[in-house]
């Protein structure tokens, strides 16, 4: 049998995020991607399908970066 590996690249936070939506802009094929985020605008902005907010009830949206 032939395999076919599933890879999944998980960007997380501002930097994950940025760097999700280079793989995606260069058309990187056979790889799915997730981005997760306190900041619901990066979020919103995000190229990527799947994405994840993460502590919406603690950051209200915001981004936990300093």
């Amino acid at each position: 049998p032939i395999l076919h590996p599933r890879i999944t690249v998980v960007g997380v936070g501002g930097a994950g995020g940025n760097a999700v939506n280079n793989m995606i802009q260069s058309n990187l094929q056979g790889v799915n991607f997730v981005v997760a985020n306190t900041d619901a605008q990066a979020l919103e902005k995000s190229l990527c399908d799947k994405k994840i907010q993460l502590g919406i009830n603690l950051t209200k949206g915001l981004g936990a970066g300093a």
